[in-house]
């Protein structure tokens, strides 16, 4: 009884230290090796990527987005000078905040409004707005065809085919 009352107070006796342990972290060793060496085999020879052809543009119109005094942005197309669109307060939060936020990059970076942005409709449907000023580009269908749609309406009409 006296050997009980010893033991009592100690964790159980573990096994001793044999061959299956090693041999199992030998093997998750080879497995993370052999992981990270198939990963890398892939990226570099681009096994498993999908890779969409080079889409081609369409059509494209350059604007300046023009502050007003009653909070509105006045969109000019520079080619001709006219009026794209009337952003008015509280109305097209995606256009306005996408565009706020390109020229926020710009005072950042110490640039002017001089330079315009460029709205782009690619053969494959897809627009993108860029900043030349900056470098910067939105795929604006990253954002879903709602808010790809607020700027489609800047672009002019796609030509339909006659026969």
């Amino acid at each position: 009884m006296g050997e009980r009352a010893e033991n009592a107070g100690r964790s159980p006796v573990r096994a001793a230290a044999g061959p299956a342990p090693a041999l199992l972290m030998i093997g998750a060793g080879a497995l993370m090796g052999f992981t990270m060496l198939a990963v890398l085999i892939g990226r570099s020879e681009g096994v498993g990527l999908v890779a969409l052809p080079p889409a081609k543009p369409v059509a494209q119109v350059e604007f300046h987005a023009e502050d007003q005094v009653d909070g509105s942005i006045a969109l000019r197309n520079v080619a001709d000078q006219k009026i794209l669109a009337w952003i008015r307060p509280g109305e097209d939060g995606f256009l306005r905040g996408t565009l706020r936020g390109l020229a926020q990059a710009r005072q950042r970076d110490g640039l002017g409004p001089e330079k315009p942005f460029s709205l782009t409709r690619f053969d494959d449907g897809r627009l993108a707005l860029a900043d030349e000023a900056t470098g910067r580009r939105v795929p604006l269908e990253a954002f879903g065809p709602t808010n790809a749609g607020a700027f489609a309406r800047l672009m002019p009409a796609p030509a339909t085919e006659t026969r």
